[in-house]
């Protein structure tokens, strides 16, 4: 996904809001995740288990549905893909463009992938459970 330096005035956002919480925006209007987003979206996915797996059968309509409801739920979730490496990659390049979620983090099997809710549920919502829990 390529960034746009100027995207975030066209969703709203003021320079630096986005750096206080995370930003809150639609599917369609996608905003690249700064360096230090990411950063606290590792910290905040680190106990996280993966929630969706992608096996033998590769990336059914089946799957992409239920990353996208767990993605509206959770906002911030892992996702474990079996395979090689060049499957493995392509597998989340996929994912991401097909959800449209923003992949936070790769290592191995493991992706941890966001993607901003329109409504939030706090009793869901990794990010804001996050934030209670401080």
């Amino acid at each position: 996904i390529h960034s746009c330096p100027d995207l975030s005035l066209i969703v709203g956002l003021k320079h630096n809001d986005h750096l206080q919480s995370p930003p809150r925006h639609s599917q369609e209007a996608q905003v690249t995740l700064t360096p230090k987003e990411r950063k606290q979206f590792r910290s905040i996915a680190h106990h996280l288990k993966p929630i969706v797996t992608v096996a033998d059968k590769g990336l059914t309509a089946n799957v992409v549905a239920e990353l996208s409801r767990a993605l509206q739920d959770h906002e911030l979730i892992k996702v474990k893909v079996v395979g090689h490496r060049d499957h493995r990659s392509k597998v989340v390049a996929d994912l991401c463009l097909q959800t449209p979620a923003e992949l936070v983090q790769q290592i191995g099997g493991v992706a941890t992938l966001f993607r901003a809710s329109a409504t939030p549920d706090a009793r869901l919502s990794n990010l804001i459970r996050h934030e209670i829990q401080k």
